[in-house]
């Protein structure tokens, strides 16, 4: 009999994770949605950003940290709400130090208000004074393939090409762009932005991406710890897809799923 293989790790620099699922801790009703979403989840590392959420800061207001101890999740720090290389390294600069010098990171620079589109003239800037200086850096990016190629050259542990616009819901819209930048990266490759219902999730990690990241996906569903549940399911099942390899496309196919051999027809003899 086969048996199943073991699930491998999600390797992100130094790093070993089981979940390939990433979460992010805005726009939920409070503090108690967040962490029963999260742990519906099955995710292990989650973001949050430094310029809205209270993760030691502001003494005296609840913090994110008593919902979500570090000791239980990996805290990924963003640079969500940055327009400029300059403000994103001060803001990771101010997260590693609310988490005693912790290293991971994922660095985003918006292009405009609207659209939250990546300026990647800055992150690229950005993503070299943050290596420079010891970071670890999971970076958001437009889903171009050369522009991804060109973060990972600089020393990002991981790329994280957009499906979609931030918080549009409209899933894949290129996956053309994104096989080829999982066809040459030797760094982990991260959907992050735009999947908005179960299914997406799932074709990401068909198309062999190694893991999803999302926010408004799960927090703006009318019940949110349900739809976490079923995004926990789907990384998991499009993963174990990819794994098994799908059968070819075709047209029509001359060759039935059952066997016609041996069948018993009229007239002729048994």
């Amino acid at each position: 009999m086969s048996t199943m293989p073991a699930p491998s790790p999600l390797r992100i620099g130094q790093r070993s994770f089981q979940s390939r699922l990433l979460v992010g801790t805005g726009k939920y009703r409070d503090f108690d949605e967040t962490r029963l979403a999260i742990e519906a989840s099955g995710a292990e590392i989650v973001t949050v950003a430094i310029r809205r959420t209270n993760i030691g800061q502001d003494r005296g207001e609840p913090s994110l940290l008593d919902a979500l101890p570090p000791s239980r999740f990996t805290m990924l720090p963003n640079s969500a709400g940055c327009y400029t290389a300059e403000d994103a390294v001060r803001t990771l600069r101010l997260g590693r130090e609310l988490l005693d010098g912790h290293s991971l990171c994922k660095l985003e620079v918006l292009g405009d208000p609207h659209t939250l589109y990546p300026n990647m003239a800055q992150t690229l800037q950005a993503a070299e004074t943050l290596v420079r200086e010891g970071f670890e850096v999971m970076v958001y990016c437009s889903d171009d393939p050369i522009m991804a190629k060109q973060l990972e050259e600089i020393g990002c542990v991981a790329v994280m090409p957009l499906a979609s616009l931030i918080g549009s819901g409209m899933g894949i819209l290129n996956p053309w762009n994104l096989q080829i930048i999982i066809g040459n990266a030797k760094v982990p490759v991260i959907v992050d932005a735009g999947v908005g219902t179960a299914s997406d999730a799932a074709i990401a990690m068909e198309l062999g991406c190694d893991g999803v990241l999302m926010n408004t996906a799960i927090a703006a569903a009318k019940q949110p710890v349900l739809m976490a549940s079923a995004m926990r399911k789907a990384v998991e099942a499009g993963r174990e897809a990819f794994l098994a390899g799908r059968m070819p496309k075709k047209l029509y196919s001359a060759a039935p799923s059952s066997p016609t051999e041996g069948l018993i027809t009229p007239g002729k003899p048994a």
